[in-house]
């Protein structure tokens, strides 16, 4: 597994492509954060809070944890080296685990240097130093189980075809219904009451949960069993093509 783990980080940033996804998640981040006016413009907002970050950073994700992961199991059906992995001494769990790991840490990677924006908040305070850490951390906490989610969305989609494009457009279109599309359906004015709960089985709400620096369990247990059924969806698959 370290083997697959070390080759996934390895492939990633042997080519520019690697610094490319990094670079451009902070310089968005940045130009939207400090430069562009609008909800996430911090220094408009008049508060020294990182919030706005952590509100455009699902949206950013939707796109860059996808172009990460779409060449984990797409590139190796399209090369026909997948058939030489499976018949190798190794388990497909380890395999999936090995390839879901190398992408996970790529992404938590490009997370960070955002740490950068938390010290330059601290800084622009009235006070340097006061603001809410709590919640910062919270936050945090809640962008790396999301980052999870979409990581074993992403290593899905790419075990489905061998074409990285297809891939990541599957991957882009599974992530935007899993954020927002429970939400949107507890918006109707049909399902609007409270007492349907529709919103619980979107990552939408479980994100603001814990992002609010309350470490709930059914926030865990949600993210954990979200990536979990994902993991087996690969696992399925890559079962089904080496018996094939």
């Amino acid at each position: 597994m370290l083997a697959i783990l070390n080759k996934e980080i390895q492939s990633f940033f042997a080519t520019p492509i690697g610094y490319l996804v990094i670079g451009i998640f902070l310089v968005v981040s940045g130009l939207f954060l400090f430069v562009f006016t609008g909800e996430y413009n911090i220094l408009d907002s008049g508060f020294a809070t990182i919030k706005p970050f952590f509100n455009m950073a699902p949206w950013i994700f939707i796109f860059l944890i996808p172009a990460i992961s779409m060449k984990s199991f797409s590139e190796e059906q399209k090369l026909g080296t997948m058939e030489l992995l499976l018949t190798k001494p190794l388990s497909i769990a380890k395999l999936i685990f090995g390839k879901y790991l190398g992408a996970l840490l790529l992404v938590i990677l490009a997370i960070v240097p955002s740490v950068i924006y938390v010290i330059c908040i601290s800084e622009l305070g009235r006070t340097p130093g006061n603001f809410d850490l709590g919640a910062t951390l919270g936050s945090y906490l809640g962008l790396l189980f999301l980052s999870g989610c979409y990581t074993a969305i992403g290593i899905f989609s790419s075990s489905l075809t061998k074409n990285q494009i297809v891939a990541f457009i599957i991957a882009v279109f599974i992530c935007f219904l899993s954020f927002f599309l429970f939400e949107g359906i507890s918006g109707l004015s049909i399902l609007e009451a409270p007492e349907y709960g529709i919103e619980y089985f979107g990552i939408s709400y479980h994100y603001r949960s814990i992002s609010r620096g309350v470490v709930d369990t059914r926030d865990l247990i949600y993210f954990l069993s979200f990536i979990a059924l994902f993991l087996k969806l690969t696992h399925f698959r890559i079962k089904n093509l080496r018996n094939n």
